[in-house]
């Protein structure tokens, strides 16, 4: 039996989903792994020609864009492995990086998800593989102060394996039996926040969220969306993409913040809160980035 299903979500993503697929067809023999990738109503030639030249992979294509999370459940639910893994299309996944992560997962049970180092091109750590939960303490250090020890728990030694908060969906090694308990991705979050959310859910649940930087994949960052700072001129995404992924980014932010802490606070709190969100969206929409 298979230990391990890849799924990716593929949203015009160009050449970048051929050169994902294509580093994982150099490291099949490491491990007996089935790779899905599921397309939400791309309009560029990625999925097709991928088909073509990976007919070896399985390949679901939506009429119509479900969202990060709904499309990646279409193969969670269905998969029978001890371990799932979600992949973004902009991710390069090195020799050893697979096998290593799943016997780091084997040995230990009490892990529910983790991640590898993600590195970026220029050789910098992806933040969003090491964060701690968006509360009102880190959201305030963060975006006031410039300061993101709690944000991205910059305080902790990056070189070592520890324990996070939350992990990011484009390289989530995700353990069967904890989703289980969880759940799979929450579909109220179209684009963001999804990853974030389950990672809660997942420490509720008893599980541990693990960063293990002894091996490493290169993530382009941001190539469907295109509102990222560092990659939105070599984004395939169209104005209308982009302005609806600014709105799913800051719509996370609500959605996560009144399932998991708006219970804490007073509404007038709350309210200062939501606000926040509200500016935040609209000083983005003039730069159209975050």
């Amino acid at each position: 039996m298979k230990k391990l299903t890849i799924s990716i979500v593929n949203y015009n993503s160009g050449d970048y989903l051929l050169k994902c697929l294509e580093s994982l067809k150099s490291i099949e023999k490491e491990l007996d792994f089935d790779v899905y990738v599921v397309d939400n109503a791309s309009t560029d030639a990625s999925f097709s020609d991928a088909k073509k030249k990976y007919p070896e992979f399985n390949f679901i294509n939506n009429t119509k864009n479900l969202g990060y999370g709904k499309a990646h459940n279409q193969v969670l639910k269905k998969a029978n492995t001890a371990y799932f893994l979600t992949l973004n299309p902009d991710t390069y996944i090195n020799k050893g990086v697979i096998s290593f992560m799943v016997n780091f997962m084997e040995k230990n049970p009490e892990v529910g998800a983790s991640t590898c180092k993600i590195e970026k091109l220029d050789g910098s750590l992806d933040y969003a593989s090491h964060r701690g939960f968006p509360t009102i303490k880190a959201s305030f250090y963060y975006f006031f102060l410039k300061d993101d020890k709690y944000y991205h728990l910059t305080y902790k030694n990056m070189n070592e394996v520890h324990e996070v908060d939350s992990i990011v969906g484009a390289f989530m090694m995700l353990r069967r039996s904890a989703l289980e308990k969880t759940g799979y991705f929450d579909e109220d979050f179209f684009l963001y926040g999804e990853d974030i959310d389950l990672c809660f859910r997942i420490k509720k649940a008893g599980f541990k969220v693990m960063y293990v930087p002894d091996v490493s994949i290169t993530h382009t960052k941001g190539i469907s969306s295109g509102i990222k700072k560092h990659s939105s001129k070599d984004s395939y995404a169209t104005d209308e993409t982009k302005e609806r992924s600014l709105e799913s980014f800051y719509k996370s932010m609500e959605i996560f913040y009144k399932k998991h802490l708006a219970n804490e606070h007073n509404f007038f709190v709350n309210q200062l809160i939501y606000w926040g969100i509200d500016l935040k969206r609209r000083l983005a929409r003039y730069s159209q980035t975050v």
